[in-house]
């Protein structure tokens, strides 16, 4: 065999290097192997570009900020009036309606005051009724003190004509004119008391028809019945109770200082703050979209309601100040 391969000049090695197949199959291996490895070196910082112009393309419009909170409405409930605290109808974290009692304050004192603004009105009431009275009795005095004018004239005249003829005496003439003249003088009183009652019945434009004083009584009962019905304290909107723990059997309220809160839950809203760079990319009614870090999976749709007038720092208690000179 080894003579056949000499003799056969087809089977004589090149350049005098002999090579299997396996060798063969090695040298276009690694050949292609180079080639993928360099269309591989290429296509991804080219996918990468592809990716980074498409996804500039997409968001060139849109900015983005993970420095943003949800806020929602939080209601401080405080009581209207003074008092211990003498129920508790709620716990912490409680889900409430608006109207829903949430805590009581001692109505004892309050329904004392409503019982004493009740006779209030009842003493107006009467003081009417006796003021009434008297106006009606003037009448009839004015109607006596006529009466007695008229005969105290007659009589006067009577005596005067007498005088006239030398048939009486001076003394009766001065008798009958001291008559007349106290009539008229109580004709006068009885006009004064009756001015006097009438007055005291008068009404004002603001109510008419009632007296001052049975409308300030009424007044006064009406705030009595309002503080007693605010002993009881109910929520003025749905939502989550709050700072309960600061409610205790015993302890006295203050009027307006607040012991528990609400957190409404009838809306939310994000307050976003974007760089001053990104600002001139924001429009007021531009759709959002929103994620939560506690449910990342979950996206909501939102808008931008509005753009504030400046940043949180300037309407805190303490602003910042910037040091290096930059007051944008």
């Amino acid at each position: 065999r080894s003579a056949m391969a000499e003799a056969d000049p087809a089977l004589k090695p090149k350049d005098g290097v002999s090579m299997s197949h396996s060798m063969l199959n090695n040298v276009e291996g690694e050949k292609n192997g180079r080639t993928k490895r360099l269309a591989l070196m290429i296509s991804f910082p080219l996918a990468l570009l592809l990716a980074g112009i498409g996804y500039w393309y997409l968001t060139a419009d849109s900015v983005s900020t993970d420095n943003a909170y949800v806020h929602q409405d939080v209601v401080s409930v405080s009581s209207e009036v003074s008092g211990p605290i003498i129920e508790v109808a709620v716990h912490e974290n409680q889900q409430v309606k608006a109207g829903d009692l949430l805590f009581r304050i001692d109505p004892a004192p309050y329904r004392v005051a409503l019982t004493q603004a009740d006779a209030q009105i009842a003493a107006a009431q009467v003081d009417v009724g006796e003021l009434s009275t008297k106006y009606r009795s003037t009448g009839v005095d004015i109607a006596k003190a006529q009466t007695d004018i008229d005969f105290a004239q007659k009589e006067y005249d009577r005596q005067r004509e007498l005088a006239s003829n030398g048939f009486t005496t001076k003394a009766r003439l001065d008798t009958a004119r001291h008559a007349l003249d106290v009539a008229e003088a109580s004709l006068r009183t009885a006009q004064s008391d009756a001015a006097e009652a009438k007055s005291a019945l008068a009404t004002g434009s603001q109510v008419p028809g009632v007296t001052p004083r049975l409308a300030a009584a009424r007044a006064q009962r009406a705030k009595a019945a309002l503080d007693l019905k605010r002993t009881e304290i109910r929520a003025p909107v749905a939502g989550k109770v709050s700072n309960v723990d600061r409610l205790q059997i015993g302890q006295m309220l203050v009027t307006g200082l607040p012991v528990v809160s609400i957190v409404a839950n009838d809306r939310s809203w994000i307050e976003a703050n974007f760089k001053e760079t990104q600002l001139d990319r924001l429009r007021p009614g531009q759709k959002a979209e929103i994620t939560l870090d506690a449910y990342k999976s979950v996206k909501l749709k939102g808008h931008v309601a509005s753009i504030g007038g400046g940043t949180g720092s300037e309407f805190s208690v303490l602003p910042a100040q910037n040091g290096n000179g930059n007051w944008v």
